[in-house]
């Protein structure tokens, strides 16, 4: 694909992308510092469950372009291909939308995604909001035995889902009846997509074009993800033998390994998506050639949506998703009826009403979401001159090892893990700088915590932040007086137990947990900071070579988890050996 761009900048590509929907739309507002595209409030419109969604920009127009009345409440976004922080995503509840009726808050399965919403989610309930969550896992192009604990990746079909559950929230239902049809339409829906090439996103270095993993002139790539996840495969196939290959993977009740759904409805609804950089022209050429190999399987779609819902920037590639229409079960309206609905969005085929724009409606939400009760002293105390200088010092070696953790996470996953790592260490150096460590743990971890929640978005920022939001409750729990290091490991450790709630990853997985579990039982066993953290480095060696089971990495395949450790587990490490006074040596890790 080009590397050419008009806007190179992806900070500023994201921002007045964002910026241009409240002019193509009246009814929507821009909350610019987080990311949150609302719709406006309005005078006499009654109150409805509110529907919330988001994820890594590059989509569009999901989710943003979907905001408005009939469909979303409103949407957060992410950088490019990165998870909105969970911060942003509790502001959108909390401060951008009608909490009345409740909040049903929808994700497409990316563990970035399903961590950062859902710790929102938590969050909201906490301040006692009524609020649910559907994740979305439509995509077969992973089957079941690949995609292991990962589950299937959300793609097009997402915005079924969302249209339908927007129709019913707009005709005044139940939370309760929402969460139960979204729901309901995640599961009977099922989405495979193929792509001419990986895309390039703004920004970035130009790939290298002697790289194995660019696709031949002729070939096709059957079921690449969103994210230049690799798929099923590749071929050199004309349109009508790939698509055969989509449908087959799609209905094939025989391929045990994606056989995820039957279609036993007399009604199908069909959505081809065009993943960016398909012309008008040939996306029209697609879906007769889906509609007319459909007939050979006996379906006939009683509704056909073509066009550009979900995109991977401008991916030379199209989606196939097919809904199983089912019967809700509420006494309402039925699932096709609530897609006919009229909805008001850029990003859905129904064009703004005139009376909108003659409204001219300037309102928006002002103020901010609260920010909960100030975290209250505790008795647990330490050495705050110590702390400082041991904790600069494992901070500043994760900035050190940035590019180390980055050249792993390029080999094995989408080479963002060493920037957030990075981005998190400066913004806690920062606030030391300025507001060092008091000696009280309680409320010297709380101010740390705030800034992890802020500056470190993705997956690594929300297992982070919950981690560190449940390490607080913790060192709470903890009998007062000196915070040694047996009262630390027994706080991490019921953190672990807390951060267990919310991932299926443990040791083996070749994640981050492969070196946080070994720091916390060796403190634990032995009280030595140093072994702790010799620990977590021999454990994040050996996830070289460790087939995982969580994480991007799971969809790249490739011999490349053969030749690095995890990157996620080596940043901890380098923080854990800075920590405990070790630095890198020629001939290994010494003492300071």
């Amino acid at each position: 694909m080009s590397t050419k761009h008009f806007i190179n900048d992806p900070t500023l590509l994201v921002n007045s992308a964002l910026e241009s929907i409240t002019y193509t739309n009246p009814k929507v507002a821009l909350d610019a510092q987080n990311k949150i595209i609302y719709r406006r409030p309005q005078d006499g419109v009654p109150s409805q469950v509110s529907i919330i969604s988001g994820g890594g920009s590059g989509h569009e127009p999901s989710f943003s372009a979907l905001v408005g009345p009939g469909l979303l409440s409103a949407a957060v976004a992410g950088t490019i291909f990165a998870s909105p922080s969970a911060e942003q995503v509790r502001r959108a509840i909390l401060s951008r939308v009608d909490t009345d009726k409740g909040v049903l808050v929808t994700v497409m399965n990316y563990t970035g995604d399903v961590l950062n919403f859902g710790m929102a989610v938590e969050k909201a309930k906490a301040a006692g909001i009524n609020a649910e969550m559907v994740v979305v896992g439509d995509d077969v192009g992973v089957g079941r035995e690949k995609g292991g604990k990962v589950g299937r990746r959300g793609i097009a079909g997402t915005v079924l889902v969302q249209k339908i559950a927007g129709a019913l929230a707009a005709q005044g239902a139940s939370l309760e009846h929402v969460h139960k049809v979204a729901k309901l339409t995640a599961d009977n829906l099922v989405s495979v997509g193929a792509s001419l090439e990986h895309v390039h996103v703004p920004g970035r270095a130009p790939p290298d074009p002697n790289s194995k993993d660019n696709l031949g002139f002729k070939e096709v790539e059957l079921g690449m993800g969103i994210h230049n996840e690799p798929g099923s495969g590749r071929a050199e196939v004309e349109l009508p033998e790939l698509v055969s290959k989509m449908l087959t993977q799609l209905l094939d009740q025989n391929d045990k390994d994606r056989a995820f759904l039957k279609i036993n409805s007399n009604e199908v609804v069909l959505l081809v998506n065009n993943l960016g950089g398909i012309s008008v022209l040939e996306m029209g050429g697609i879906t007769a050639e889906v509609v007319k190999q459909l007939e050979k399987w006996g379906i006939r779609p009683v509704r056909i949506l073509s066009g550009t819902y979900m995109t991977s920037l401008n991916g030379p590639g199209f989606s196939i998703s097919l809904l199983n229409v089912v019967n809700t079960d509420i006494g309402g309206p039925s699932m096709l009826q609530l897609l006919d609905a009229p909805a008001e969005a850029n990003g859905w085929a129904a064009p703004i009403a005139k009376e909108t724009w003659e409204a001219k409606n300037t309102a928006t939400r002002e103020g901010t979401a609260a920010s909960g009760q100030g975290v209250k002293a505790s008795d647990l105390k330490y050495d705050a001159a110590k702390a400082n200088a041991a904790f600069t010092a494992g901070l500043e070696a994760v900035v050190a090892a940035e590019p180390e953790v980055t050249k792993y996470d390029t080999v094995v996953g989408d080479g963002d893990c060493g920037i957030g790592l990075k981005r998190g260490a400066e913004g806690i150096l920062k606030l030391l700088s300025s507001s060092p460590l008091e000696g009280d743990a309680v409320l010297d971890l709380a101010k740390i915590v705030s800034v992890v929640e802020t500056e470190m978005d993705g997956t690594s920022g929300a297992l982070y932040a919950i981690f560190l939001n449940s390490l607080v409750h913790s060192l709470r729990s903890q009998i007062p007086g000196q915070a040694s290091p047996q009262v630390w490991a027994a706080a991490l450790k019921q953190s672990c137990d807390a951060l267990s709630r919310y991932t299926p990853a443990r040791p083996g997985d070749r994640t981050v947990i492969d070196a946080l579990y070994p720091f916390v039982d060796t403190l634990e066993q032995t009280g030595d900071v140093k072994k702790a953290a010799e620990a977590a480095k021999a454990a994040a060696e050996g996830t070289k070579g460790m087939k995982a089971s969580l994480g991007r990495t799971v969809y790249i395949g490739g011999s490349g988890y053969e030749e690095v450790p995890d990157p996620g587990a080596w940043g901890l490490t380098c923080f854990f050996l800075g920590l405990a006074g070790l630095k890198s040596a020629d001939d290994g890790w010494e003492a300071i």
